[in-house]
């Protein structure tokens, strides 16, 4: 099975990806994780890459693609993939679709998760993260630290990144609208999306993300346990 995932940022794209994914025994092709094997590895794309991501700018459309290009042809995405981060603007997705020209089918599904603006703005902008223990996340609504400014688990200071804060998750929402919207009007235009709710418990939307593949009879049963957004539970960053 093909599955492209789509949705704005907060919406949950990086935990369903990985949950589906291990549910359907495909590959998690994750452009971020990606891009850290070949920075690691030290290839052409890798460098190509890191020097953007220095700048502060993303990789190219075309060093993206060469990425995507080359882990699809690997053998083990024969078997089924998820793709999660790609494509993230038309010319991506056009890409793509040559990429897979020789596939049949070349992707089974798109998956739009769709949640509403406030609500990706409450839950990104409420993240704390702790200086002396990054995977040690916060929220200052839904899992506030016992005192305030401080960490629960090692007593270092929280902070908001500069990339949570409120006006910058607005600004990331425009490009999201202006550039990976269209790519979602592109493949409803073959048939192939099915926009789903991210609201509500992590399993509650992997179970709809299955129904929407036709993959329900075989769902686990669902798990009614306190929500990730109103528990004391503590995250680690991917």
């Amino acid at each position: 099975m093909r599955i492209l995932l789509i949705g704005p940022p907060g919406a949950g794209k990086g935990t369903q990806a990985v949950r589906l994914a291990a549910h359907l025994s495909i590959q998690h092709v994750s452009t971020g994780d990606l891009f850290r094997e070949h920075i690691d590895q030290g290839t052409e794309l890798g460098q190509n890459a890191l020097t953007h991501m220095r700048a502060g700018l993303l990789a190219p459309d075309e060093v993206t693609i060469e990425v995507i290009r080359e882990r699809l042809a690997r053998p083990d995405a024969e078997r089924g993939f998820l793709l999660d981060g790609f494509p993230r603007n038309l010319a991506q997705a056009e890409a793509l679709d040559g990429i897979l020209a020789d596939s049949k089918p070349r992707l089974d599904a798109v998956l739009d998760l769709e949640i509403p603006e406030a609500q990706v703005v409450r839950r990104i902008a409420g993240r704390r993260l702790c200086r002396q223990g990054r995977e040690h996340i916060f929220h200052v609504e839904h899992s506030p630290p016992e005192v305030a400014g401080a960490c629960d688990v090692c007593g270092g200071e929280l902070y908001q990144r500069d990339d949570d804060r409120a006006t910058t998750v607005r600004k990331r929402l425009e490009v999201y609208r202006s550039e990976t919207a269209p790519v979602v009007d592109h493949y409803r235009a073959q048939g192939l999306v099915t926009t789903i709710s991210a609201l509500g418990q992590v399993q509650e939307v992997l179970d709809r993300a299955l129904v929407a593949i036709g993959q329900a009879r075989s769902m686990p049963p669902v798990r009614r346990a306190v929500a990730p957004s109103t528990g004391k539970v503590r995250g680690c960053r991917p």
